[in-house]
């Protein structure tokens, strides 16, 4: 393929991502309900608190992603040296393609097109260990909470209640003892025969030591804190005599319910929504709130980085050499 065959598909392929994304982000948007009566009772509440509470929700969205682009430059310094602009950079081109991609598969294309052509591939296992840990501590906290939710709500057979509580306590364990041990996972890929000769690219993951690992999640735990407050500010903010703790414990399983089901990054709003009333039902009659509480976190969280993201996607170069 000529240099002027290569330039023209870049920027036809270029065109088509933004194309594609901001088609999706309009209709998501622009059908909205929810984010509409968000809006409604936002109206009602007292102007200067509604503008000071939804700016720290907004700055939180940028220590969040800030964060995590802080985590990725940590986690990719064993393939590339990059500044904290440029993982910024990255992360936020990686949206933008999460919202148009099943379970944001997107994000690993996006953010590695920013890594050199020749790690681009590697990059994929390195991210995967940033967002195994993140995982770890959303199905850690979310499983707690759902323990919590299980002794406190529903009244179960208590062979039963403790059967399962056994099992979340024995699947947080493997999680933890395997994050700890990830080159295990490029053990298990090399002694897959037609996987081996692969191996330069998911040794990689036997590179990070215990130290790299609890490092990662410490930025895991940070970003998991961050937007959690973000929906104790928002849900206050609407409902502020809901009680603190209940209100956690049901944003903590909406995190691991969340993180544990596939889905189309713009399209799961629905699914936040369903658990969100099928939990929060139990400490409020409030659904239309909680559910417009639901889908201004996710706005906010999600498309506002996805089109500040599309600015960095015409940075993207296409054909340096990946192998």
């Amino acid at each position: 393929m000529t240099a002027a065959a290569k330039k023209l598909l870049s920027y036809s392929l270029k065109a088509a991502i933004l194309v594609l994304a901001f088609a999706i982000i309009y209709r998501r948007v622009s059908n909205n309900d929810n984010l509409k009566q968000f809006e409604k009772l936002l109206s009602a509440i007292d102007h200067r608190r509604a503008w000071i509470v939804m700016t720290c929700v907004v700055l939180l969205m940028f220590t969040n992603w800030l964060t995590e682009a802080l985590k990725w430059k940590y986690i990719a310094r064993e393939l590339s040296k990059m500044s904290n602009w440029e993982a910024v950079e990255a992360v936020f081109c990686g949206l933008t393609w999460a919202v148009f991609t099943p379970n944001r598969i997107g994000e690993y294309g996006g953010r590695v097109m920013f890594l050199p052509g020749r790690k681009r591939i590697h990059g994929v296992f390195a991210m995967a260990v940033g967002s195994f840990g993140q995982n770890v501590i959303t199905n850690t906290l979310g499983l707690a909470a759902l323990i919590w939710f299980m002794f406190t709500y529903l009244q179960l057979n208590i062979v039963i209640s403790l059967s399962l509580t056994l099992a979340a306590v024995g699947f947080i364990i493997l999680l933890l003892i395997f994050y700890f041990n990830i080159g295990w996972l490029a053990t298990l890929l090399n002694r897959i025969k037609f996987l081996k000769k692969y191996h330069r690219f998911f040794d990689i993951l036997d590179r990070y030591r215990t130290q790299e690992l609890l490092n990662i999640m410490w930025f895991c735990m940070t970003r998991f804190f961050v937007f959690s407050f973000q929906y104790y500010l928002v849900i206050h903010l609407l409902m502020p005599e809901m009680p603190v703790f209940q209100m956690m414990m049901m944003v903590f399983i909406l995190f691991f319910i969340q993180s544990a089901l596939p889905s189309l990054d713009l399209f799961d709003i629905v699914v936040r929504n369903y658990t969100a009333t099928t939990f929060f039902v139990y400490i409020t009659t409030q659904n239309l709130a909680v559910m417009a509480a639901v889908s201004s976190i996710w706005f906010i969280n999600l498309i506002v980085p996805a089109i500040l993201g599309s600015v960095f996607v015409l940075k993207l170069r296409f054909f340096d050499r990946a192998f």
